[in-house]
């Protein structure tokens, strides 16, 4: 291969490489804002109203506070979650889903259905498997 085409080779693959990564930042960056156990859940969960940190909890049994406060936190910094407190009683705090994170919901049902999908798949294959061995 001569300089030229080594040349031209190079510039490809920057090509290439620039196109990927501006391909996957975007979805990484998405992925993160939803990542973990919990997230999804929550918002599923604020879908249906307001509710206080301690209804929240009761949702999920395995949830420790800690984890449920971080996860809030970081739902509120990116925008999704926002505290609201009642102004007569300052003890009474809820949680509620911003506009923004109705923006989510094509994702969560897009999921879901990826979920229902791939659940099938594997139920199908695993009777195939059983199927085949009898």
């Amino acid at each position: 291969m001569n300089t030229q085409e080594n040349a031209s080779d190079n510039k490809r693959q920057i090509r290439f490489a620039s196109k990927c990564k501006s391909e996957i930042v975007p979805i990484m960056d998405a992925l993160y804002i939803i990542n973990g156990k919990w997230r999804i859940p929550i918002i599923l969960t604020l879908m249906e109203g307001n509710k206080r940190f301690s209804e929240i909890q009761k949702e999920f049994q395995k949830i420790t506070s800690k984890v449920l406060a971080d996860e809030l936190k970081e739902m509120e910094l990116n925008g999704f979650v926002e505290k609201k407190t009642d102004d007569q009683s300052r003890a009474k705090t809820e949680y509620q889903l911003t506009d923004y994170s109705s923006s989510l919901e094509p994702i969560i049902k897009a999921l879901r259905n990826f979920g229902i999908q791939h659940r099938k798949k594997i139920r199908d294959e695993s009777h195939q498997i059983k199927k085949s061995a009898d």
